[in-house]
């Protein structure tokens, strides 16, 4: 049984939330939080295997919490919900190393497959969000495009072959269509790309190359 807490500052969000993922079966609504820091005293009394944490919330929000509740020996995956209307804090969750992000306006079996996905330890990013995330980037001021380029270094060229497509949006599927590729040999390829930069999302890893200006390492 997966556990998940609920973090989100409207009760209604809640209810949903909590009758979708229980319908499933195999989810278990926990325990629920309303602001952030209700939610790192509710992860570490429940130990829920997922969060799902509203950016937006009172008294403490969610990338506080977030980075409160990585402090913790065996966190749990955060999945952090946001509208993408003026999220400025998704960027300092993604640095937070969230376990991916999910639209409020998710359909119900995407809901569920997200959290039964990073249950299993691994992140989540759809394309559609990805692409999302990355115009709303685009406005803002990039690290030093050296220091990217020189982590960008520690891939094999296959592998930072693979993170161009990725920063372009492209889906598993959609990079397999290239010579030589298998879904499998992507989704493997991604993986390791991740453990070897210390990323924790597709995203991280656009940002990342657009950090880089797209380019490979000298």
């Amino acid at each position: 049984m997966i556990k998940v807490l609920i973090a989100d500052d409207e009760a209604l969000v809640r209810t949903g939330l909590r009758a979708i993922l229980e319908a499933a079966g195999d989810i278990e609504v926990v325990a629920e939080a309303q602001n952030g820091s209700e939610a790192v005293i509710e992860a570490a009394r429940y130990r829920p295997h997922v969060v799902l944490m509203d950016v937006r919330m009172p008294v403490m929000d969610g990338v506080t919490a977030l980075r409160e509740i990585n402090r913790s020996p065996q966190p749990p995956k955060v999945v952090m919900l946001t509208t993408f209307d003026r999220d400025e804090y998704v960027y300092s969750a993604l640095r937070a190393q969230a376990s991916g992000f999910l639209l409020k306006d998710t359909a119900p079996r995407d809901l569920i497959a997200a959290v039964r996905v990073v249950a299993q330890g691994s992140a989540m990013l759809s394309p559609t969000v990805t692409k999302r995330m990355l115009d709303v980037f685009a406005r803002w001021e990039s690290p030093d495009s050296a220091a990217a380029r020189k982590r960008l270094a520690r891939l094999t060229e296959r592998e930072r072959q693979i993170a161009r497509a990725v920063a372009r949006g492209l889906s598993n599927a959609e990079i397999a269509c290239e010579p030589g590729m298998t879904e499998t040999t992507v989704k493997a390829h991604v993986s390791r790309s991740l453990a070897k930069l210390g990323l924790a999302s597709r995203v991280q890893i656009a940002l990342l190359v657009r950090d880089a200006g797209g380019n490979d390492p000298a």
